[in-house]
């Protein structure tokens, strides 16, 4: 039997001290202990986020805080703004239908970062937009989104903005006050090290005002309450609180390292993934790769689900494919959290032999010394 290696873009590796938090017997999540480490994990929290607006804790996966930021902030029949580029970010569009409310998308070609420009044209058009929501790692798609210039833009006008960071925060920079992001959506199994099921949401005062100004029609993922709750840290309803202990060991590998550390090393590893993966001859999807993942385009000739099941029966390895458009015309490799820069050679290593056990024509040991120039600071790649 292979070792398992989990390279997908979440779900993605946990620490072994992490595993271990959640073996403990479970307490009560309404005791003192409990609200202690509600309590630590809130301020660690906004230390990843680099914020020092209030932070809440939902049970859930990511999506449930995308809509909780929609429902709690736009009524019905009022104006969303969606930068629509990719899989992930049209989630958004799908929420606000769901809800009533009035999406008005604007559309980036997949692979490719939306435009602050056009951004503020699409706010001069619709100057009644009451939120303006956006992606910071385009999971489907590999892309980083200039998410510091667009809150730049959004921050001139009376629309907040909301921001998918649910692939992107831990794995590359995201300076939630600084840049102008009233709220930030993140989800507990990508780069925060955790398995899926808690979400987190970050709130601005002046998201607060367009939460106060009308009665939203959520219940359980209703922010007001959540804000309430959160005073005397707690939660409204059953928290997953066994993933909240784990969450502190999380938090505390992030902290030893240091946040800035953690960007700089998943630079690296996507720096180095993608240079492994041009030396392949193959080709990178995104004009502008996010950091907790690479996405490379299947060479003609070659199905992706070939590449990817050989991986898995030949090295344990785990990636995955495209979504939605992109289903068969792309592969994902994920780099984020529990991840370190042998991870990331040791996975070139198994896709060069995968390749060519493929019939692809390559030279062996190519990537893994593409990566490991990069790694050794011999070759540099094109800052995004």
């Amino acid at each position: 039997m292979r070792k398992p290696r989990l390279m997908t873009p979440g779900p993605a590796p946990v620490p072994e001290e992490v595993l271990l938090e959640l073996a403990r017997p479970v307490i009560h999540h309404r005791s003192a202990e409990a609200k202690a480490v509600i309590t630590e994990v809130a301020a660690g929290l906004k230390e990843v986020l680099q914020t020092q607006n209030d932070v809440m804790i939902l049970t859930a996966s990511g999506t449930g805080a995308m809509e909780a930021a929609a429902v709690n902030t736009v009524p019905p029949g009022s104006k969303a703004l969606v930068l629509n580029a990719g899989h992930f970010a049209a989630r958004w569009a799908d929420i606000c239908k769901a809800f009533g409310i009035n999406a008005v998308s604007l559309d980036t070609e997949w692979g490719q970062p939306v435009d602050p420009t056009q951004v503020a044209n699409a706010l001069k058009q619709h100057p009644d937009t009451v939120c303006v929501m956006g992606t910071l790692s385009e999971t489907s798609t590999g892309t980083g989104h200039p998410v510091e210039a667009i809150g730049k833009v959004v921050a001139a006008t009376d629309a907040v903005f909301a921001v998918d960071g649910i692939s992107g925060v831990g794995a590359m920079e995201c300076r939630t006050d600084a840049w102008g992001i009233d709220i930030l959506c993140v989800g507990s199994q990508k780069a925060l090290m955790l398995p899926p099921g808690l979400a987190f949401v970050s709130v601005s005062p002046k998201a607060w005002a367009k939460i106060d100004a009308f009665e939203s029609h959520s219940f359980y993922f209703n922010l007001k309450s959540a804000r309430k709750k959160m005073k005397e840290f707690d939660t409204p309803f059953t928290p997953a609180h066994t993933l909240i202990l784990a969450l502190r060991a999380s938090l505390k590998r992030i902290k030893e390292e240091g946040i800035e550390n953690v960007w700089n090393r998943h630079k690296r590893m996507s720096d180095a993934c993608q240079a492994g993966v041009q030396a392949l001859g193959l080709e990178l999807f995104s004009a502008r790769p996010a950091e907790g993942l690479t996405a490379f385009r299947v060479p003609q000739g070659f199905k992706d689900s070939d590449i990817r099941n050989r991986l898995v029966e030949r090295f344990g390895i785990t990636t995955v494919g495209g979504q939605g458009k992109l289903k068969g015309q792309i592969v994902r490799v994920g780099h984020m959290g529990y991840t370190d820069e042998i991870d990331v050679v040791a996975g070139l290593a198994a896709l060069e032999m995968v390749l060519s056990d493929l019939g692809f024509d390559i030279e062996p040991g190519c990537a893994v010394t593409a990566a490991q120039q990069v790694l050794i600071g011999q070759k540099t790649v094109a800052s995004r």
